[in-house]
């Protein structure tokens, strides 16, 4: 089969000229608003997307226009250029209003749809598991609902159509009812997946294994060095969200202890919040780790705005009091000379962390190269809770098998002497092993 045209897209972005007037940040964010800054961004999402951009414009307004957001001349000369161009499709920077979508649609007379849609569409493509499909089509549908009137929406793919529309009932009507009705199935089926979700964690924590997660403003190279440390296959390219559903895989330290690394979905500026609470499940692999490497693009130009919006999400999800290793990667792309950690560091935090405060615990890396892996693990076992080993007798029963194994997996064996009805074996085990077999100890010292 040919492969589908890309749609030719242009882009428009909206300055606000009063510094008052902009989106305000928020507290911790301490970095300001930049159209520019926030329109190229729109333009690499365009083109992850598949879209052929013909054009961005950037309209500075004192405020935003009520019903086109940047006013009508504005909307006049794109539809010149929507005509001129042939364009299929004009993309917004900022998310419209449901009013302000349809007069939009109606003047330039071709598909419009704003920075979340561009986003959701961007997730849609990526998801790979039953999972990821149900959260991206939730946050879609959430997005949706309100955005109905006026859209002329064929709601088929959802079961609309004859046999749904009662005596008296708009076809807006339909739609909506048949859109709530999927959202409520859908929740119900993540709740399940959820609730899998968690029986599976717990049997990963009643195993005494910490628990790592990568994090980080998309296309950081968070694959790149999961797939350093693991060996594994995971997707690692220059497109936005290159990763949705998370991976876990076991890594080594130097001092010989067993983690859990997982990797997750990529942040980006203003991420919809629809998509938020539709990961809920998802992020939850954040919110359980006992550390988080928040891993950063140092070449890039905004890698201090990154930083920052990141920690605005890990802090909406209940993960900011985590304990955080910030890991500086793409070392291998910055000038000779400017790679040592304190100028990284502070090209990287900008003004967030005053000169006088000490900066949070860093190392610098490239998942290209390998410069530095070592001393990241090195800094994880160091930043890892504790579990000492402690020197104890376990008497386990021969009908025991599983325990004996879990012994011999994850403590050093001493000495064993196998009874009539039990085995007794002296071993050197950490104290969460020596917990997990509390049952079957006999003496226990230090």
């Amino acid at each position: 089969m040919p492969l589908a045209a890309r749609e030719r897209a242009i882009l428009v972005g909206l300055e606000l000229k009063s510094r008052a007037s902009r989106r305000p940040a928020a507290a911790s964010e301490q970095v300001d608003y930049n159209a520019e800054e926030s329109i190229e961004e729109l333009k690499v999402l365009a083109l992850s997307a598949g879209a052929e951009v013909l054009e961005v414009h950037l309209q500075a307004r004192d405020a935003a226009e009520s019903s086109t957001l940047v006013g009508s001349g504005k909307v006049e000369e794109l539809a010149a250029r929507v005509k001129a161009e042939q364009a299929d499709l004009v993309v917004f920077d900022q998310e419209l209003t449901p009013t302000q979508l349809r007069n939009l649609e109606r003047t330039l007379d071709c598909k419009v749809i704003d920075r979340t849609q561009l986003i959701l569409d961007i997730f849609a493509r990526r998801a790979r598991t039953r999972e990821g499909h149900l959260q991206v089509e939730l946050a879609q549908l959430n997005y949706l609902l309100p955005r109905l009137t006026g859209r002329g929406i064929a709601m088929s793919r959802l079961g609309g159509g004859i046999g749904t529309r009662g005596p008296g009932e708009t076809q807006l009507e339909t739609d909506r009812r048949v859109i709530s009705k999927r959202i409520k199935k859908i929740q119900e089926n993540l709740e399940s997946v959820r609730a899998g979700r968690s029986i599976q964690r717990r049997q990963r924590q009643a195993v005494p294994l910490s628990t790592i997660s990568l994090v980080g403003y998309t296309n950081a190279g968070k694959s790149s060095l999961f797939n350093r440390f693991t060996n594994a296959a995971v997707m690692a390219d220059a497109r936005m969200f290159a990763t949705l559903d998370p991976t876990v895989r076991h890594v080594i330290l130097p001092s010989h202890r067993k983690v859990l690394l997982s990797d997750t979905v990529g942040f980006i500026r203003h991420l919809p919040t629809q998509l938020v609470k539709a990961f809920r499940a998802t992020l939850e692999e954040v919110t359980e780790a006992a550390l988080l490497l928040h891993v950063v693009d140092v070449s890039s130009e905004n890698a201090a705005q990154h930083t920052a919006h990141v920690r605005n999400v890990l802090a909406e999800i209940g993960a900011a009091s985590t304990p955080q290793l910030l890991v500086f990667n793409k070392l291998d792309l910055l000038p000779e000379g400017e790679t040592d950690l304190e100028t990284v560091s502070r090209r990287v935090l900008g003004n967030t962390v005053p000169p006088e405060e000490k900066l949070p615990p860093a190392v610098a890396v490239s998942a290209k190269t390998g410069q530095g892996l070592d001393q990241l693990l090195a800094r994880i076992d160091t930043l890892l809770p504790l579990d000492p080993i402690v020197h104890a007798t376990f008497r386990i029963p021969h009908s025991e098998g599983g325990a004996l194994h879990f012994l011999y997996e994850f403590g050093r064996v001493l000495e064993k002497q196998v009874g009539e009805e039990y085995s007794e074996v002296v071993a050197d085990v950490p104290e969460s092993v020596r917990k997990r077999l509390v049952d079957y100890l006999v003496t226990n010292r230090q």
